[in-house]
């Protein structure tokens, strides 16, 4: 794909949605970073539910270090492999009050040091709470990406490496919350619904799908 391809793929998703985001409901980075370590083999639905209750009860790093892994094991249970995530959680805690006086940090580093945080969750968060230029590649980014020939890899990072190669500067802030979007929702993993895709014209997987028979 050329670069006149690409930019005018990200103008189009710009133009329907100016101003993304992630559908993870949260109101600080603390709350961001919980929400996301909790995502992981988990719908964004199924976390914001969970956290709704949460939240409202312990949503700082202290008061979720007082529910101790049991207490936030009961808000979590309805989330997959909720036990790992519970105990990484009170001691992602834990470090943030040791290590970062209860803050969140803003650098990758730091961020990849905490129990359950990898590469794709200090992306996430770099990105979402702090502003910065990251692209977390998940499934979704994956599978567009290789598919439309946006920037096509053999694995996440590749992808990773692609998409900040060839994504115009302008639109490297939101590409991440485009590209998770459009595959959710429009470039789905087992059939493409192509024929309400509005960047189908400059998309280069083929054969296209075409519209359900009524």
């Amino acid at each position: 794909m050329n670069a006149t391809k690409r930019r005018a793929i990200y103008e189009t998703l710009q133009s329907l949605n100016p101003h993304p985001t992630t559908e993870l409901e949260y109101t600080t980075p603390f709350e961001l970073l919980i929400a996301v370590m909790l995502s992981a083999q988990a719908t964004d639905v199924s976390v914001n539910k969970a956290m709704r209750r949460m939240f409202p009860v312990a949503n700082t790093p202290a008061a979720v270090l007082a529910l101790g892994e049991e207490g936030v094991s009961d808000y979590i249970r309805t989330i997959g492999l909720y036990r790992t995530k519970a105990k990484n959680v009170i001691a992602t805690c834990r470090i943030l009050i040791d290590q970062h006086g209860g803050e969140v940090p803003d650098d990758r580093e730091a961020l990849e040091a905490l129990p359950g945080v990898g590469r794709k969750t200090a992306n996430v968060i770099l990105n979402t709470a702090f502003g910065q230029p990251t692209i977390a590649v998940d499934t979704h980014i994956f599978r567009v990406a290789n598919r439309t020939g946006l920037a096509p890899g053999k694995d996440v990072r590749a992808v990773e490496t692609a998409l900040e190669k060839f994504t115009p500067k302008e639109f490297l802030r939101d590409a991440h919350h485009w590209l998770i979007l459009h595959g959710r929702y429009v470039c789905k993993a087992r059939v493409p619904e192509c024929w309400h895709c509005v960047i189908e014209p400059l998309c280069e997987y083929r054969p296209k799908t075409p519209a359900p028979v009524e």
